[in-house]
């Protein structure tokens, strides 16, 4: 094996994929046990290779020699293999936090920082909170947490809010007056509900992909001794974001969400998926004909069942039916991957023939509003002329 990655379970890391896209080498995931550690680093039968949970102190312990950020750190996540064949083990975190800082804005100096979880990250930014002279450092598992309220920068180095538990926060930032930024290392999903509740407070915020992609580069650096640039490094962290992002459109019964949503995806080559149609295939049934005969809650339940589905995956092009932004658990879940438009469009030119719903749409929209106002990142105006709106909603997810 040229370069890969070692750790536990690997299925869905985007580590071969960055790599790829950073040098273009040969990058393979190999999962293995404990109890296969031992054997593996005595073949060394590896040019480098990187290393996640669990194996980052066993892999500081098979080294022959460690750089200077392995050693504060107390573990390694990138191990190269010398021409005399010993092993150099380095941590590569650290840069790819303070890159992920950086490109968000976020400084620490001078800050009281507040770190929830106390795992192999939380070292990582606590070296980062060292390094740029932090006001303080408070580190908090569970209900410690509520006890900062000083906190101007927060990060999460906890798993709470990762797939597949996308519902869960480890706080409430509302506990945090002086809050100024929100740094979670969670990737999947992108904005989990920490960072939702920052972007609604105001609050600076990222997600962890930056990170994951930094790191990378700097253990590519290792890996190939020659420099990656932070430009290309930001090239390859937007490409990947964008191909990971879904498009969601939202809006009221009629506005143009299924024609928009197909035609953004022959244009993309992305897959379209409608979420009425979705129903429609798993339940054997049609929206309108469930809203009929089980009535609307029922109908709402089986929606959010579905959106719930299809919002953890990534790279589509998502159309939901008018009500599907009423549930807040829904907006939430459909922004977790996802850019999402809402399409306005004139009550008088919205379709109702199959609608049970649209029958009174001055005050079906007045309702919904609100609701599509909170899920939406941009609107877009349909004014009837259909190769202007969809020129329009490219535009909008090309941002």
């Amino acid at each position: 094996m040229q370069f890969g990655l070692i750790g536990r379970h690997l299925g869905h890391s985007y580590s071969p994929e960055i790599h790829k896209r950073l040098h273009g080498h040969d990058y393979q995931l190999v999962p293995m046990e404990p109890q296969e550690l031992p054997a593996f680093f005595a073949r060394r039968n590896f040019s480098g290779i990187n290393v996640t949970i669990p194996y980052k102190i066993d892999a500081f312990h098979a080294c022959d020699a460690l750089g200077e950020i392995a050693r504060r750190a107390g573990c390694v996540n990138t191990i190269v293999k010398r021409e005399n064949g010993t092993l150099f083990g380095d941590n590569t975190d650290l840069a790819g936090f303070q890159f992920m800082l950086r490109r968000a804005g976020i400084d620490l100096t001078g800050k009281h920082v507040l770190i929830l979880g106390a795992g192999g990250a939380s070292q990582t930014v606590q070296l980062a909170c060292a390094d740029a002279q932090t006001a303080s450092v408070t580190i908090a598992d569970k209900d410690d947490s509520k006890h900062c309220p000083q906190a101007e920068i927060l990060v999460n180095t906890s798993p709470v809010g990762m797939y597949p538990h996308v519902c869960d926060s480890p706080v409430d930032l509302r506990d945090y007056p002086n809050l100024l930024a929100v740094a979670d290392l969670i990737y999947n999903p992108a904005r989990t509900r920490l960072l939702q509740q920052a972007e609604q407070l105001g609050l600076a915020n990222t997600n962890g992909l930056s990170m994951l992609v930094a790191q990378a580069a700097a253990a590519a650096q290792l890996f190939l001794q020659q420099d990656i640039p932070d430009k290309h490094t930001a090239q390859v962290l937007q490409s990947l974001h964008a191909d990971l992002q879904n498009w969601v459109l939202v809006g009221m019964p009629g506005c143009g969400k299924s024609t928009i949503g197909l035609n953004l995806a022959k244009r993309s080559g992305r897959t379209f998926v409608d979420i009425d149609h979705e129903i429609a295939q798993r339940t054997g049934t049609s929206p309108a004909e469930i809203i009929q005969q089980q009535g609307e809650p029922a109908f709402r339940d089986i929606e959010s069942q579905v959106i719930a589905d299809i919002s953890s995956k990534t790279g589509l092009i998502i159309a939901t039916g008018g009500g599907a932004v009423l549930r807040e658990s829904n907006r939430q879940q459909l922004r977790q991957n996802a850019r999402v438009l809402w399409i306005t469009r004139a009550n008088a030119h919205l379709a109702r023939d199959g609608r049970p719903l649209s029958v009174n749409l001055d005050d079906l929209l007045a309702a919904r509003s609100p609701a599509y106002q909170d899920a939406a990142d941009v609107t877009i105006t349909h004014n009837e002329d259909w190769d202007a709106v969809k020129l329009a909603a490219w535009d909008a997810f090309m941002q």
